[in-house]
């Protein structure tokens, strides 16, 4: 009786531990529907989905090996809804062999971190460089620095990139194609903004956005932390997880209006667009899905393999490249640098 007992109490804990795992997952998929100006803590699940579904099929694992297959369906039908959030982070297909062949134009969207605040250039050049070997033809920059190296006047960049757009003074777009008109979108109290340009592809008129958004503060505010410690000062732990609960949940109320000044200059377009940048935000976050409405994912298009683009322990996707309906990607993919604490995401389109 007494191993019956515990038998039972054991399976009646894994069944409550599925039942919550299955409800905080539901509500992760459904959180980014919500503005955190009224949900912030249901908005906040959405960061640890990649969490909750790894739980989830740890206890598939679980009831199936105890042969409780009718408790095996809770996750089972909570991973079936997840395929859809799994798609914007991972893709089980092959790449182009070679997208060079392929006829159409190249978008590349980076955070240059400053470059580093170098001001010999190296960095810069070296980028750029990098860029002409994946034949880029437009390149969106963000946390832009124009005293390092001097892009401005460096003829290096503009041999290649003969024309460019500058927004705030933390975003450019370069371009091969002429550009035609441009405007800055600068954010209320703070130093992130956006911008767009109408750039002429052979005949066809589009409209890139580079977006910068709110930081997550997390990094800041362990930095902070770390200065304190070195000074001799004493840092509660409970007020660590204080500093950085508040500067991640305002992060959040401040993309989300941030993504919806630009989901709405977007909307106003007359032409086909494509939003690009850092988001700082995870998909199926409310940013995500504002922006991303009635657009085109390109990794979801044509991406491949395991997408994030964050090089920091969190390895998470917050760089984008969406685009409008009339357009089609044909590939798109990250290269690891190492200049930034950000990785650079690439897109080939055809052009129809």
């Amino acid at each position: 009786m007494g191993k019956l007992a515990v038998y039972k109490y054991t399976s009646l804990m894994f069944l409550v531990i599925q039942i919550v795992v299955s409800i905080f997952t539901f509500v992760g998929l459904f959180g980014g529907s919500s503005n955190p100006v009224s949900s912030t803590a249901t908005a906040m699940i959405v960061f640890v989905l990649p969490l909750l579904i790894l739980a989830n099929a740890v206890l598939l694992v679980y009831w199936l090996a105890r042969r409780r297959y009718h408790w095996a369906a809770i996750p089972v039908v909570t991973l079936l809804c997840c395929i859809p959030y799994i798609g914007t982070i991972y893709q089980l297909r092959a790449l182009p062999a070679d997208d060079e062949t392929l006829p159409g134009f190249k978008l590349a969207s980076y955070n240059v971190a400053a470059f580093g605040r170098e001001t010999s250039g190296f960095m810069a050049q070296d980028i750029l460089s990098i860029m002409k070997q994946h034949k880029v033809d437009i390149l969106c920059m963000q946390e832009y620095l124009d005293v390092s190296g001097d892009k401005k006047n460096s003829d290096s960049y503009k041999e290649y990139f003969p024309y460019m757009a500058v927004g705030k003074d933390d975003m450019v777009i370069y371009s091969r194609y002429p550009i035609k008109k441009s405007k800055a979108i600068p954010f209320e109290d703070t130093n992130n903004s956006a911008m767009w340009a109408d750039i002429d592809i052979n005949g066809k008129a589009i409209k890139v956005f580079n977006v910068h958004l709110e930081t997550t503060g997390f990094s800041r505010t362990l930095s902070r932390v770390k200065k304190m410690e070195m000074k001799g000062r004493r840092v509660e732990d409970n007020s660590i997880i204080k500093a950085i609960y508040g500067n991640y949940t305002l992060g959040m109320i401040v993309r989300a209006g941030q993504a919806i000044t630009v989901a709405n200059e977007q909307r106003m377009s007359h032409i086909p667009a494509i939003i690009c940048g850092d988001f700082n935000d995870v998909p199926y976050s409310f940013v995500y899905n504002t922006l991303s409405e009635g657009m085109v994912d390109g990794f979801k298009e044509c991406g491949s393999g395991w997408m994030y683009t964050y090089r920091g322990k969190k390895s998470v996707r917050i760089d984008y490249i969406l685009h409008d309906k009339s357009l089609q990607g044909v590939n798109y993919y990250k290269q690891e640098l190492t200049y930034s604490d950000h990785l650079p995401v690439f897109m080939k389109f055809k052009l129809q």
